[in-house]
C-alpha cells in the first residue's frame, strides 16, 4: 500500500509553514531539553526533521495497516465480553502498531514520555489516520484526554496517568447522559466525597460515550448538592474497574462502526477529582471540546481526502460512452470541487492549529515565568483566534466532509451505493461529524459573537493588507469585494430593528465569514508556493456566488418574516 504521508504533498507544505519555527523554539524550550533527553532536537531543522520522520511513519501504518483493515473492522465491529469492550480484530491490531511504534503520547511532555510534538503535527497524524479509517481515529484521538490531564490535573495525577497514556492506555470523556446531550450543564451523575477511602464516588449513567470501555475515563459529575446548573459540576479521573463500571450497551451505529459508543453504569466508583470543584464544564470540559473540535477537523479534512482520493480514481478508470467519466464536466465539476473544499478545510485547520499551539505555549510558559507586555499581548492574540477559529473550522470541515463524501457516491453511480466500493462506508462514517463535539448548529452560536462585534472581520483586514504578487491581483480584488459586501450584511445586522432576526440569519452571516477566511488562507499558501491555484480558482468562484445568495437572503429578511420559523 502507499504511503498517506509521503503520497500527500499538502501535509509537508503545512508542516513547514513559516510560523512553526516560532512555535518550535517555544515548544522545545529554546532547545535546552537536547541536553536532558538524547531524544530532543538540537535546533529548528532538527526538531522539523523529527516531525517528518514520525509523520512518516504514521503514513506508512496508515497505508499498510490502518487502511486494509477499515472494512473488516466496519463489518465486525467491537463486541462486550466479559463487562468489557473488545475490539475487533484489525482495531486490535492498529492500536498495537501504533503503541508499538510509540505514537501515543506525541504531544505529552518527554518527562511524561511523550514526544514533546508541537500541535500541528499531532492533528496531522489525526489527519492521516482518519483518511485509513474516521472510525478508528475516535480511539487514536481520545488521547487528546492527556492534554486536559496535563493541563489542569495536580501533579500526582499526571505523574501517574500520563506515562500511561504514552504507552498506550485507551481514554474516553465521559459527558454525555440520557438527558444531557448538547445541554452539558444538565448533568446529574453524582460525585460525593468518601471520607473513609479519600475518594470521590461516582454514580449514575453515561450515554454515547466514545470509546466507552477506555482504561482511562474523565468524568463530568455534579458535585455540588442542590445545584442544577454548570456551577455545580466538577471533573474526575477514573480508571476502568469492572466491579465499579458496567457496559449496559455498545450503540448500534450508521456509520463508525469500530469505534465503540456505549452506555455506561457507575455504582460508588472511585475517581480523582482534576483541578478545582465547579470548574468542570465552564473551564475544563469547554478546553477539551475545544480540542475535540478540532481533532474533528481533522477527521474531516482526512475522510474527505480518502472520499475524495477513491473517486477521482473510480471516474479515471471508469469509461462510459468510449471514454473516461473523468472527461465528462460534469463529473471534472464535481471533482474539482471536491478538491477545493479539501484543501480549503486543510488549510482552516492548520491555521487553527498553529494559533491553538501558540495559545497553549504561552499558557505554560506563564507556569514557570512571567511574560513580558509584547509576549501578553501575543498571548492575547493567538487565544482570541484559537476560540473564534475553532468553531469555524469545525462546521466547515465537518459540513465539507459530508458533502464530498455525498458526490463521491455519486462520482461512483450506482456502484457506489454497494458495499463493494469503501465510499459506502465513508458516506457513513461522514454523518456523525457534523452532530459529535458540538452540532454545526451549536458551532454557529459559537461563532457568531466574534462575527458581530467585528473581531472576525479584524482578522479578514489583516489578511486584506498583505500584498499580494500580480498573478493573484484579481483574486485579492474579488476578496475585497466579497468584504465590502459582508460588512453591509454586518451593518444590516446590526441595525436595532434586525436584532430579533440574527438568531435565524447568524448560520448565514457565519458562512459568509468562512468563505472569505478560507479563500485567503488559500491564496496565501498558492503565494508561499503551494500548488493550490486550481483550488483558490474554484473555491473562491463558489465562495463569491455563495456569499452574493446569503447576502440577498439577510438584507431581504422581513423582521415580521421569523413569525414563520416559530414552531
Amino acid at each position: 500500500m502507499e504511503n498517506f504521508y509521503l503520497d500527500n504533498e499538502s501535509l509537508k507544505f503545512h508542516l513547514n509553514h513559516p510560523l512553526m519555527e516560532k512555535i518550535v523554539k517555544m515548544r522545545e524550550h529554546d532547545f535546552k531539553e537536547a541536553e536532558q533527553y538524547e531524544t530532543a532536537p538540537r535546533n529548528f531543522e532538527d526538531a522539523i526533521d523529527s516531525y517528518d520522520k514520525v509523520m512518516e511513519i504514521v503514513g506508512e501504518i496508515c497505508g499498510d495497516i490502518i487502511a486494509p483493515n477499515a472494512e473488516d473492522v466496519d463489518h465486525e465491529g467491537p463486541h462486550i465480553e466479559n463487562n468489557a469492550v473488545v475490539y475487533a480484530k484489525g482495531t486490535q491490531q492498529n492500536h498495537e502498531a501504533l503503541t508499538k511504534a510509540g505514537l501515543y503520547g506525541i504531544a505529552l511532555p518527554r518527562k511524561y514520555n511523550g514526544l514533546n510534538f508541537s500541535m500541528v503535527p499531532y492533528v496531522m497524524s489525526a489527519e492521516l489516520v482518519s483518511r485509513a479509517d474516521a472510525g478508528f481515529a475516535n480511539i487514536w484521538g481520545l488521547q487528546d484526554c492527556a492534554e486536559t490531564i496535563y493541563e489542569f490535573a495536580d501533579e500526582d495525577i499526571k505523574n501517574e496517568f500520563l506515562p500511561r497514556i504514552s504507552k498506550g492506555d485507551t481514554c474516553s470523556m465521559d459527558l454525555t447522559e440520557p438527558d444531557a446531550g448538547s445541554d452539558l450543564q444538565s448533568v446529574q451523575l453524582k460525585a460525593t466525597w468518601d471520607e473513609a477511602s479519600k475518594c470521590w464516588r461516582l454514580n449514575g449513567v453515561k450515554r454515547f460515550i466514545t470509546n466507552g470501555g477506555a482504561q482511562i475515563k474523565l468524568v463530568l459529575a455534579r458535585s455540588e448538592e442542590g445545584t442544577n446548573d454548570g456551577r455545580g459540576l466538577s471533573y474526575f479521573v477514573y480508571e476502568r474497574d469492572p466491579k465499579t463500571l458496567t457496559v449496559r450497551r455498545i450503540e448500534n451505529k450508521l456509520g463508525i462502526k469500530g469505534s465503540p459508543t456505549c452506555e455506561l453504569v457507575f455504582k460508588n466508583a472511585p475517581a480523582k477529582l482534576v483541578g478545582e470543584r465547579r470548574l468542570g464544564l465552564i473551564k475544563y470540559v469547554m478546553s477539551l471540546m475545544n480540542g475535540a473540535r478540532l481533532g474533528v477537523g481533522a477527521q474531516s479534512v482526512g475522510l474527505g481526502e480518502a472520499a475524495y482520493r477513491v473517486a477521482e480514481k473510480y471516474a479515471r478508470e471508469r469509461e462510459q460512452f468510449g471514454k473516461p467519466i473523468i472527461q465528462f464536466p460534469a463529473v471534472a465539476e464535481m471533482l474539482r470541487v471536491m478538491r477545493a473544499k479539501v484543501d480549503a478545510a486543510r488549510a482552516i485547520l492548520y491555521e487553527t492549529a498553529r494559533f491553538v499551539d501558540l495559545s497553549k505555549l504561552y499558557q505554560d510558559k506563564m507556569k514557570e515565568q512571567s511574560l513580558t507586555p509584547d509576549e501578553r499581548k501575543e498571548y492575547k492574540y493567538y487565544q482570541k483566534y484559537a476560540d473564534l477559529f475553532t468553531p469555524v473550522l469545525k462546521l466547515f470541515s465537518s459540513e465539507y466532509a459530508n458533502q464530498v463524501t455525498y458526490d463521491a457516491i455519486q462520482v461512483h453511480g450506482g456502484t457506489g451505493f454497494m458495499k463493494d466500493f469503501p465510499v459506502e462506508r465513508m458516506y457513513r462514517d461522514a454523518r456523525i461529524l457534523t452532530i459529535y463535539e458540538g452540532t454545526s448548529q451549536l458551532q454557529v452560536v459559537a461563532a457568531i459573537r466574534g462575527v458581530t462585534n467585528g473581531s472576525f472581520l479584524a482578522k479578514i483586514k489583516e489578511y486584506e493588507a498583505v500584498e499580494v504578487p500580480a498573478e493573484y491581483a484579481a483574486q485579492k480584488q474579488q476578496l475585497v469585494e466579497m468584504t465590502a459586501q459582508y460588512e453591509k450584511a454586518l451593518q444590516f445586522l446590526a441595525a436595532p430593528e434586525n436584532a430579533g432576526s440574527l438568531d435565524l440569519l447568524s448560520r448565514r452571516i457565519v458562512e459568509m465569514t468562512g468563505n472569505i477566511v478560507c479563500s485567503y488562507l488559500l491564496l496565501f499558501d498558492c503565494m508561499r508556493g503551494g500548488d493550490f491555484a486550481t483550488s483558490l480558482r474554484v473555491f473562491l468562484r463558489m465562495a463569491k456566488a455563495q456569499n452574493e445568495e446569503r447576502y440577498a437572503y439577510i438584507v431581504s429578511f422581513n423582521p415580521a418574516d421569523a413569525a414563520d420559523y416559530v414552531m
